[in-house]
């Protein structure tokens, strides 16, 4: 058998079998490989250089990388694949090595009659001889650690020098030296003058004395048993005789012989072994090696060892049981000690003869109790708090305090020296001569990746740390909080960096370990942490704090711990975006109780006095916000989104062709995964959580670990077209994953994870299958499909069990085209199955196929998902129309409207407990609901098209609801003022004046009521189409509606009479009263035709008829003197034109996008317009020239620069600030062209927006319906 171990070659050239066997796999290392983390270890072996490295790095692409890599490797020397061997192992690039494994090049013939371990008898006795430890009964290799070091002994073939193994107390770092030794090859051609094993340890110098005094005994021994004629000599009296002693005998009768020096603590013990020979010596001291001279090397020993080496050793200390034969308990021990060497074999040997005490030993081991766990054995210490205290015990007492200030570090945690700075209130020098001790010492470990460099302790030296200072624990902490406090006695830092983020980060849990709760109450409790927070952290952390220790801040006041947490949860996205929102507006849109609002309105009044515009959302009040959460885990859509099976994760998939994995408690980023070559359109948890499925439009199936993100088995040659749907078994049982796809025959598959291809395929369905899903007990796999029928499969013989004729239930409908199942789900108890298609959703009896139930939502949408509760009868539907409806399926009753999505809803999803409901969107975001409470709220919504009126200091709102009633609301409160019946034709415009409410109705109808008794005043009739405005003139005696009909009329509402200004080609949507005369009044109206039009009111003569644009007009406004107009077009230009020649006297160009609104400032000087990219430029009148243009760095989210389209624009009357509505409402310094404010609605697309006459007071209507009346905080 040949051996696995590394051979070194004085070959100048490569050995033509390991060069033909690169130049065989040359094609599939250059597909795998990545050169930059290969190239590190060759550098460090000798084998490439800085400049073929720079070379290699220069090229632009992985492979590019790879292939001159290669290009070099081939011109090099056997140690060159060596070294690259080597550098694949470390890199576990284990399927790669063994390719070249194979050609290792060789050259002692011996090497070929090397045992399996290189153990010949030859390497045996020089061993024995040098008193080399025997291997351990129970040995696990750690063959790429083993490589390393034997690299590095090759260096000492030609010249002296010494090789330095270090690391932590009980990493293995003897048995790995006598492990490197015990190789053939190594000792006949580097180590021909045998090896010679000393321990050292913590000595003395009479101690040490004594062992350099056996050492040369034991040689002169050896020596004169091969040669009778040498005499022994006295022993040496002295280091320094022993010292010269030794140098004689390495050099003139041991030539090229190994010094292996075990455990060594002081540098002083080291140089008595400067002789100018070859030593290994081990150490948890790397710096050791510093104070003697010659060449050096060193090699790490990795704290722990890999979970399967671990659980090998464990194995062979219980009677030789294989890894996956052994209980749960193991691999809880070895995560628990993260694999050390020293705590694996110390439970082993114990768990020998008490083999049943593996709950026991855990427990032990997870409650610190370190001296419950030790056993008699080869190693120096017997139980680990030993080994761990004689590390702690050679620093110097200064030190040593320092070091106990460290207990209170999380683990897998890693400091910045600056935070020890604090700690410590030392120079950061200081702190980093310090740390770098305890490095070299291996009490402490750096990550050399970052600057700067981040240091952190093994979690065994924390356990052993908290153990032996837990009395003192609480000043520890104490400590930590008060030296912050002293240091930032002005406020935290707001740097970024590594050492405010810790700050940021563990503050809060210090002051809990302290028992500091007044001051975690100042902190939590604060808006202004919140604030900094959450700009340098985001707001997970924040929301995890409140969660964290939610039990110590509710001893305190939990309402106020809910309000900052649902604060939190329901802004999340927003304070996720950049630029970074004002907080303190924000936090103005929470209920007046809370205590986020009070903190808030504080702020705001103070800044407001300073120059500063808040917003209070005064009727607040009156709504609810049913969202728990709100995430935005990718930029762009979100097509999948699923609960783990325990909860507290969410899973999601989208456009950005990203997994992302978060908390679903906090919206937490635990993993995000680079999944797919396109959309990611559906993912899935396995029934443990340990793995996550996805599938997508690049035809491949990706199963991922949870855990560690890496792909575990990728499926990709069997789906032709893009992959729709992924769910595995429900139970892990026979864990099978299902897919369906757009392949028109074989679009149904069955995956076993472990087969390379697809263990069954389902044959019925001859289009599309857009959705699969097992039924709870795994018995039946059902598919839907764009031929109409939903299909139910027996999954043991995946024959077709029963199809279920779906179109059939849309017999009206049958000329408008095939019918589309979306998807299935399944009640609880498997009895029914339940499907979507178009606007409708069905239940059938799985065992009768009978049509149980049937639920119509509104004809204008369709239902894209739907998900049946676990425990309850609630079926949840995503919606086209933006909302997320919950339905009883036994009632035939929808219980609640979920709104708050901008776009389509994809999907949905219940938790496994069915508390709560997700819900994913095309605008970017997840939205997590909790069940119980949308289960008892429907919320009233009004339509966008409203008219507001604003009266000494009433205001007065009118707009129809989603029920088609109109509705009159008190303007201060929100309050329902008047509500009529629901109306036959649907309401599409309002207008108000006085006590009096006109609205324009689709069938064309105008009313007019009196408010708020409802009495209808006059119905008129006479439009032919829908009515798309209507407005009174300022004495309320006439009414003006313009309709699609392309004719304005004007009404004498109160006797029906009626002039007809009929002229346009296309719909009128807007119109302006121009009055040119105290007689008379004239009227402007654009249309989509590209005109304008100028009337006679009271006759109807058409005065001008201009052709103003290429396209359509979509904007007109007139100047406070009527001198001027303005219009806006589709065309991307706006005009100015004069009133008194109706000639054009500007050209405006410069937008990008349609230009949809446009707004004179009150003097007339300044025209403010507004394009669908959500870009504002402001003009100079005068001559035409730009003067500002707002927005223009700031794209949010969504790609646009005002969360939409720009539709309406106002100046204040002191025209400095301009406001303008898109998806949100922003307020602009004019004369800077800054944003002064910015208030995020609910929902978005606002089409208008009314404006107090003093500027003060707002009132708007979201896309989703909620009415917002803000008022400037004064």
């Amino acid at each position: 058998m040949r051996s696995s171990q590394v051979r070194s070659v004085d070959a100048a050239m490569m050995e033509e079998g390991a060069r033909s066997c690169l130049l065989q796999s040359r094609s599939i290392l250059e597909q795998d490989i990545k050169a930059s983390y290969l190239m590190d270890h060759m550098i460090a072996d000798g084998v490439l250089t800085r400049d073929e490295e720079a070379r290699i790095r220069s090229k632009l692409t992985r492979k590019d990388q790879a292939v001159a890599l290669l290009e070099v490797l081939l011109r090099k020397d056997n140690q060159a694949y060596i070294s690259f061997y080597n550098a694949l192992v470390c890199e576990s690039y284990g399927d790669l090595a063994n390719l070249l494994h194979k050609s290792l090049p060789l050259v002692s013939p011996e090497a070929e009659k090397s045992f399996s371990d290189g153990g010949t008898p030859y390497v045996q006795t020089v061993l024995s001889q040098g008193g080399v430890p025997q291997r351990p009964v129970v040995f696990v290799s750690r063959t790429a650690l083993l490589n390393r070091l034997r690299e590095k002994l090759y260096r000492l073939q030609k010249e002296p020098g010494w090789v330095t193994v270090f690391g932590m107390a009980g990493s293995g770092k003897s048995i790995l030296a006598a492990e490197a030794v015990r190789d053939h090859t190594l000792i006949t051609e580097c180590f021909p003058g045998g090896v010679h094993w000393m321990s050292i340890g913590q000595l003395d110098r009479s101690d040490l004395l004594a062992r350099i005094q056996t050492l040369c005994f034991r040689l002169e021994q050896q020596s004169q048993e091969q040669d009778p004629s040498l005499s022994l000599h006295r022993l040496p009296t002295s280091l320094d005789e022993a010292k010269e002693r030794l140098r004689f005998l390495v050099h003139h009768r041991y030539p090229r012989s190994l010094l292996i020096l075990d455990d060594i603590w002081d540098c002083s013990v080291l140089k008595a072994f400067d002789i100018q020979c070859r030593v290994l010596l081990t150490t948890r001291d790397r710096s050791l090696a510093d104070s003697v001279t010659g060449s050096k090397y060193e090699v790490a020993v990795d704290s722990g060892l890999e979970e399967n080496q671990a659980l090998e050793i464990l194995g062979l200390y219980v009677n030789g049981r294989k890894p996956e034969k052994l209980p749960e308990q193991a691999r809880s021990i070895v995560r628990e000690c993260k694999g050390s060497p020293l705590v694996v074999s110390l439970i082993g040997a114990l768990l020998r003869d008490f083999p049943d005490r593996w709950s026991y030993y855990l427990q032990k081991l997870k409650q610190k109790q370190f001296k419950r766990i030790r056993k008699s054995s080869s190693y120096d210490y017997d139980a680990l708090d030993q080994a761990m205290s004689a590390s702690i015990q050679v620093l110097p007492e200064e030190h040593r305090e320092l070091y106990k200030d460290l207990t209170v570090l999380e683990k897998d945690v890693k400091v910045p020296a600056k935070v020890l700075a604090v700690l410590w209130d030392l120079e950061p020098e200081e702190v980093e001569d310090v740390l770098q001790d305890f490095v070299n010492k291996s009490l402490m470990y750096r990550d050399c990746h970052q600057r700067p460099y981040l240091y952190y302790l093994h979690d065994l030296q924390l356990d052993f740390l908290a153990e032996m200072n837990r009395s003192c624990l609480e000043d520890l902490h104490t400590k930590v909080v008060c030296q912050y406090q002293k240091h930032y006695s002005q406020g935290p830092p707001t740097s970024g960096d590594q050492e405010c983020l810790y700050w940021f980060r563990f503050l809060p849990y210090h002051m809990v370990k302290a028992n500091l709760t007044q001051e975690l109450y100042s902190l939590m409790f604060s808006l202004d942490w919140v604030v900094t927070k959450a700009k340098i952290m985001g707001p997970a952390h924040l929301i995890n704090d409140y969660v964290a220790y939610g039990a110590v801040l509710d001893k305190e006041n939990s309402e106020v711990r809910a309000h900052f947490q649902e604060f939190l949860s329901q802004n999340g996205h927003q304070l996720e975006q950049r630029p970074f929102p004002d907080v303190v507006q924000l936090a103005l849109s929470q209920p007046d109780s809370s205590e986020v609002y009070r903190q808030a309105l504080q702020q705001a009044q103070k800044r407001a006095a300073m120059g500063g515009l808040y917003l209070d959302w005064v009727n607040k009040s009156s709504l609810e916000s049913l969202s728990r959460l709100v995430v935005q885990p990718h930029l762009g859509s979100v097509y999948s989104a699923c609960f783990s099976h325990d909860g507290s994760k969410i899973a999601s998939g989208g456009s950005s062709k990203t997994l992302r994995v978060f908390n679903s408690i906090s919206g937490e980023k635990l993993r995000e995964i680079e999944a797919h070559e396109d959309e990611v359109l559906c993912c899935a948890f396995s029934p443990d959580d340990r793995l996550i499925a996805t599938c997508s439009s690049d035809r491949k199936v990706k199963v991922w670990n949870s855990i560690t993100g890496a792909a575990t088995r990728v499926f990709q040659v069997e789906h032709e077209e893009q992959i729709n749907h992924c769910q595995f078994t429900n139970t892990q049982r026979r864990l099978l994953l299902a897919t369906c796809s757009n392949d028109n025959l074989m679009n149904t598959k069955l995956w076993n994870l472990n087969k390379p291809s697809s263990q069954n395929t389902m044959f019925g369905h001859m289009e599309p299958v857009n959705h699969c899903c097992f039924s709870p007990d795994d018995t039946y796999l059902s598919t839907s499909s764009c031929d109409g029928t939903m299909k139910l499969w027996e999954v043991s013989s995946t024959n077709l069990w029963m199809s279920i004729d779906v179109a059939s239930q849309f017999p009206e409908d049958s000329e408008q085209g095939g019918v589309v199942v979306k998807c299935s789900t399944w009640s609880s108890d498997g009895r029914r199955v339940i499907c979507a298609s178009r606007n409708a959703v069905f239940v059938f009896d799985v065992k009768t196929t009978e049509l149980l139930h049937e639920i119509r939502t509104s004809r204008l949408s369709s239902v894209q998902f739907c998900h049946a509760c676990p425990n309850s009868n609630l079926v949840a539907l995503a919606l086209s129309h933006y909302a997320v409806e919950l339905w009883d399926i036994v009632s035939n009753k929808k219980m609640a409207d979920c709104s708050g999505h901008l776009s389509w809803v994809h999907g949905v999803q219940f938790s496994p407990d069915g508390s709560l409901l997700l819900s994913c969107s095309d605008d970017q975001t997840i939205r997590v609901w909790e069940t119980k409470k949308v289960h008892t709220t429907s919320a009233v919504s009004m339509k966008r098209d409203s008219a507001a009126l604003f009266n000494n200091g009433d205001i007065t709102v009118v707009a129809a609801d989603n029920r088609n009633r109109l509705q009159v609301r008190n303007g201060r409160t929100g309050a329902v003022m008047f509500q009529s019946e629901e109306q036959e034709s649907r309401i599409r415009c309002t207008a108000i004046c006085s006590q009096t409410v006109a609205t324009g109705q689709e069938d064309g109808t105008v009313q007019v009521l009196e408010v708020p008794s409802g009495t209808c005043l006059a119905t008129l009739q006479g439009h032919t189409r829908t009515v798309l405005h209507c407005q009174f003139t300022p004495d309320g005696q006439t009414l003006i509606s313009s309709s699609e009909d392309g004719t304005i009329r004007v009404w004498r509402w109160r006797t029906g009479e009626c002039v007809v200004l009929q002229g346009h080609k296309e719909q009128v949507r807007r119109f302006s009263l121009l009055t040119t005369s105290p007689s008379d009044t004239h009227l402007l109206s654009w249309s989509f035709d590209g005109t304008v039009k100028v009337w006679v009111m009271s006759s109807g003569e058409l005065l001008q008829s201009i052709v103003c644009h290429q396209g359509a007009v979509l904007a007109c406004d007139i100047s406070p003197d009527g001198q001027l107009f303005a219009t806006t077009s589709a065309d991307k230009t706006a005009k100015v034109w004069s009133s008194a020649s109706w000639e054009v006297v500007r050209l405006l160009n410069g937008h990008q996008d349609c230009v949809r609104s446009c707004r004179f400032s009150w003097d007339g000087r300044c025209l403010a317009t507004g394009d669908d990219n959500g870009e504002i430029r402001l003009w100079n009148i005068m001559d035409g020239t730009l003067l500002k243009i707002c927005s223009r760095d700031n794209k949010d989210a969504m790609d646009s620069l005002h969360g939409g389209w720009v539709t309406d624009l106002h100046f204040s009357p002191d025209n400095t600030v301009l406001l303008s509505t898109g998806g949100y409402i922003k307020w602009w310094n004019v004369e800077k062209g800054e944003a002064l404010q910015t208030f995020y609605p609910t929902g978005a697309n606002l089409k208008r927006i009314h404006v107090s006459p003093d500027f003060s007071t707002f009132v708007t209507i979201d896309n989703i319906g909620i009415l917002y009346i803000l008022k400037k905080v004064e």
